[in-house]
This record gives C-alpha cells, structure tokens and sequence, in this order.
C-alpha cells in the first residue's frame, strides 16, 4: 500500500511538472494546423457556401409543401412525409457511401471507388480536385443537399399511391445505383460526361433530368390512381403549395449561384439569370394558359416560376441575362404545353413531374449548347452545333439509363414488397394507412 502511494505521488508531480509542457506543445501543434488550413481555406467562400448549402436543404420541405398543397386532404402527410423522410435516407447514404461513389476517385469514368466511405479522408483541408478554397466537408455538405432534393422530386409523379415501406427501399437503392453514377459522369473528376465537354451547371442532368424519367418509369409501373379520369381530383390547399414554390426560389438562389462554389462574379452571374428565367417563365407559363383556358391561376403561376427555375439550372453559370430571359420564356411555354399532353396520353403524372422536371431539364440542357459563352464562363464553352451535340448525348444517355434502371428497381421492389398500396387503403388516403394520422380535424 506504502509503494502504491508513493507511486502516486510521484506521478502527480511529474503531471503537475511536465504537463504545462505538453500542454504548450499541444498548443503549438494546433495553432500550425489551424495556421495552414487558414492560409488554405477562404473564409469568404466558406461563410457563402455553408449559407447555400442551407439554402439547398430547405428546398427539400419547399418541394413537399408545394406537393402537399396539390394532394387531396386525406394525403398532404404523406405527401410531406415522403419528401422529409429522403432527408434522413439521402444524409446516411452520403456518408456512408454516396459521396465516395459520385465524387470520389474515378473508375472507369462511370463511378467513383470507395476511398472516401464513411467521409474517410473527407476532413476541413481543401481538395483541390473540386475546390482549393473550400473544406472538403463543406463541399461535401454543399453535393449532399442535391442528393437528398432530386429523389424528393419524384415523389409528386406517384403522389397518392406508393406503399411506404416500398418507398423507402425505392429511395434508397435509386440514389446508390441511379443518382451516383449520373453524378460521377457529370461532376466527379473523371466522369464521361464532364471529359466529353457536357455543360451541366447546377443539375439540369443529374437533378431534373434524372428524376423526371425515374418518374415516368415509376408511373408506368404503378399506374394511374384509383378515380383517375372519372371523378375530380384538386388541389386541397393551394396557400401551402404557393409557400412551397417560394421556398423554392429561394432556396434555388443556393442552388444555382452556389454551384459556382465561391462567393464571385460567376455567383452573381447565376444568381442574376436564375431569378430572370423564373420571372420570365411565370408570365409566359400565365399567358399561355389564360389564352388556353380562358383564365390565369395560381396554380399555373408558380408553376411557370418552376419551370423557368428548372429550365435554367443547367445553364445558369454559362449565359447572359438576355439569354436567361429566352430560356425562362421557353421554359414556360414549353413546361406548359407537355404538362397538357399527359390528358391525350392518359398517364398519371399526379403533378407534372415529368412535365416540370423532366421536360423543363431536357430543354434547359439542350439551350445551354445553344446560348453558353466563355464570356460568362471561361471554363464552359460557346454554343454551337459542337456542343449542342454534346449536349444532346448528355441528354439522351441521361434519360436511357435513369428511365432502364428505374425500371427494374421499381419491378424487382414490387415483386417482392409490392410498391402500390391496397384499394382499400387508397380510398382512405395515405395519412391514416400509411401513417395512422390525420393532417386535419375539424
């Protein structure tokens, strides 16, 4: 017992004496690292990314309010429910293995290794691969956002009648072999797309494009809802879906200026163009149904507004103003006249994702090879026939492969889960089947 003390006591005082020198090295070796990462990393591009990152996230809950409101009253909560849960699925994935496949080091030009699961070498220093200013975990944070938003996308296309437990396994597996390659191919180091000279700002591709044709892949597989064509189906709420389409232009600012990934004139540029197109496809979206239908609606405005925000996305870091008003009133017109075709067609594209979406993106991407200039971008391109041709491989490879893989993930999840729920189930709404609440009481 005497050793035991006296050992103690001599370790306490050699604490007491060396620790203040370990305490000064610590010290040092700590101030050189956060010396070097200040000399590495702007704070100017940091503050405005980690403020466009936020941005990004809350479109998410912007896209199920602007759904929610155009469900009937006995789905807004699943409706919401399906948009918010994709935060939690998308964040897990990026972390664990998203990121690396989308943005890590290349294999074979069509998906990233495995080298950065679970953000293993993803630390505060920049990677110069994507950004010599930016930590590489903002820039991390900054792509996670887009993968949580473009899977919530397509949740208005089968809006109504998707089992749960199916929907979850759907967002999953869809963001692993569907989102991270098309992300690789078009921004990680490496991709096909990115190599071949494809412009694809913010997500016309990997975004718009990529959802809209899963979307369409999952309404033929579900089919149209019950009632389709025979009985009214409106909007419940249109307050909440035009709180939602704000949320959306606001949070698209975050969206397309911060693609620029630092606090520049090229943001500003994107910034600029963004909120020009969304204007300009709100009237033209408004005029062409009031010449259509005989009146203008909320409705059709804030649709208009999406479009334009979708049809612009592609391009917003490589055109003029003047263009961007071109591209937003074709936006318009166009988002317009292909969310009509779905009554002549007879699909159940519950609300216009692929009208919206899909067609909006197509058309954006395909602009951005006709208007891109160097003069905006030195690091893009100038329009022409070389590039528009580019574009439309981009384009048409996009829509393959998003529209094939869908295809069979929504198939082989409905052979062994089922994905549509029971008739019985649809009649009394998904909030009480799927979620045993109601969103209103009166």
């Amino acid at each position: 017992m005497r050793k035991l003390l006296i050992g103690m006591f001599l370790f306490l005082i050699s604490f007491c004496v060396f620790s203040p020198v370990y305490a000064q090295e610590i010290e040092q070796v700590t101030e050189e690292v956060v010396v070097q990462e200040v000399n590495n990393v702007s704070g100017a591009d940091t503050a405005f990314i980690i403020i466009c990152a936020a941005l990004v996230m809350v479109m998410t809950p912007g896209v199920a309010l602007f759904y929610g409101g155009m469900v009937r009253r006995k789905n807004v909560l699943g409706m919401l429910m399906q948009s918010f849960v994709v935060l939690g699925i998308a964040t897990v994935i990026w972390l664990l293995y998203g990121y690396s496949l989308a943005f890590g080091p290349d294999i074979g030009h069509v998906i990233g290794s495995l080298k950065w699961a679970f953000l293993d070498g993803v630390g505060l220093e920049p990677d110069p691969t994507y950004s010599s200013t930016l930590p590489h975990q903002l820039y991390m944070a900054f792509q996670m956002m887009f993968a949580v938003l473009t899977p919530a996308l397509i949740t208005g296309a089968f809006a109504e009648r998707f089992k749960f437990k199916a929907f979850i396994i759907f967002i999953a597996v869809w963001i692993t072999i569907v989102y991270c390659p098309i992300a690789h191919w078009v921004w990680g180091q490496g991709g096909w797309i990115g190599n071949l000279g494809g412009l694809d700002f913010a997500g016309g591709l990997v975004v718009h494009i990529a959802s809209g044709t899963s979307a369409f892949a999952a309404i033929l597989v579900l089919g149209t809802r019950s009632g389709y064509k025979k009985e009214a189906m409106p909007p419940h709420n249109l307050p909440i879906t035009f709180i939602g389409a704000t949320i959306l232009w606001i949070g698209w600012f975050g969206f397309n200026a911060g693609s620029a990934l630092e606090a520049s004139g090229l943001a500003v540029s994107a910034f600029v163009v963004t909120h020009i197109a969304a204007g300009a496809a709100l009237l033209s979206w408004m005029i062409a149904e009031w010449l259509y239908r005989g009146k203008p609606t909320v409705l059709g405005a804030v649709s208009g507004a999406v479009a334009g925000l979708v049809a612009i996305t592609p391009a917003a870091g490589f055109v003029t103003p003047i263009s961007a008003l071109i591209i937003g009133f074709a936006g318009g017109i166009v988002c317009f006249l292909a969310v009509n075709l779905k009554e002549r067609f007879g699909y159940d594209d519950s609300l216009d994702v692929i009208g919206v979406h899909g067609v909006g993106g197509i058309l954006g991407a395909l602009l951005t090879g006709i208007f891109a200039t160097t003069l905006v971008n030195p690091a893009g391109a100038d329009g022409g026939v070389e590039l528009l041709k580019i574009q439309t491989i981009s384009v048409v490879s996009t829509i393959a492969y998003s529209f094939i893989v869908s295809f069979i993930i929504l198939k082989v999840i409905d052979k062994f889960v089922g994905i549509r729920v029971e008739h019985k189930e649809e009649l009394q709404g998904l909030d009480l089947s799927q979620h045993g609440e109601s969103g209103y009481r009166f």
